[in-house]
C-alpha cells in the first residue's frame, strides 16, 4: 500500500541562503531516520531575482562542513500554485510569511515560521547574505535545531516509524 507523500517546502526571500539550508538539513535528517519514502522536500523564494542560481557559496560551505549536500538545488520562486501543493510551508521570517499569505488562500494550518519549531526561541531566522561565515554558521545552527523539532512534529502528527 503506497502512502501519500508528506510535502515540505522551505521559503526565504531569494532561495539562495536560508531556504536551501532548510531543504538540505531537513533532507539530511529524513535520510538519517530512513524516512525518505515518506517525503517530498523542496525550497523556494518569494522573490524571483535569483531564479535558476545555485545556493550562495556561504550556504554551500556551511552545509558541506556539516556533511550536508545542497547538490541539485537551484533557486525558484514560490508562486500562488504552491499554496495548495505543500503540506508544510516553512517561512524563514515574518516578511516572507506575510508575502506567502498575500499570494492567496492557504490550506488550513500549513504555513509556519521556521522558528515555531526552535526550542531556543521564536522570531526570524537571520538572513546571512553578505554577512560572512559567522552569520552562515548562526543561521545553520538555528535551522538545524528547528528542522530536528519539525521532523519530530511531523513524525508524531503522521504516525511515522521512528
Amino acid at each position: 500500500m503506497k502512502t501519500k507523500k508528506i510535502r515540505v517546502i522551505f521559503v526565504c526571500l531569494g532561495n539562495i541562503c536560508r531556504s536551501p539550508l532548510g531543504e538540505g538539513v531537513f533532507r539530511h535528517l529524513v535520510e538519517e531516520k530512513g524516512l525518505v519514502e515518506y517525503f517530498i522536500i523542496d525550497s523556494a523564494g518569494t522573490a524571483s531575482y535569483h531564479a535558476g542560481e545555485l545556493p550562495d557559496p556561504g550556504s554551500r560551505r556551511i552545509a558541506e562542513k556539516h556533511g550536508i549536500s545542497l547538490n541539485g538545488q537551484y533557486a525558484r520562486q514560490f508562486i500562488a500554485n504552491d499554496l495548495t501543493q505543500w503540506d508544510y510551508i516553512i517561512a524563514m521570517d515574518s516578511t516572507n510569511h506575510s508575502n506567502i499569505r498575500q499570494l492567496g488562500a492557504l490550506s488550513s494550518g500549513n504555513l509556519h515560521l521556521m522558528r515555531e519549531f526552535d526550542p531556543e526561541g521564536l522570531g526570524d531566522v537571520p538572513d546571512p547574505w553578505a554577512r560572512g561565515d559567522e552569520a552562515f554558521l548562526e543561521t545553520y545552527t538555528i535551522i538545524r535545531r528547528s528542522c530536528e523539532k519539525l521532523l519530530e512534529h511531523i513524525i508524531k502528527e503522521h504516525h511515522l516509524p521512528q
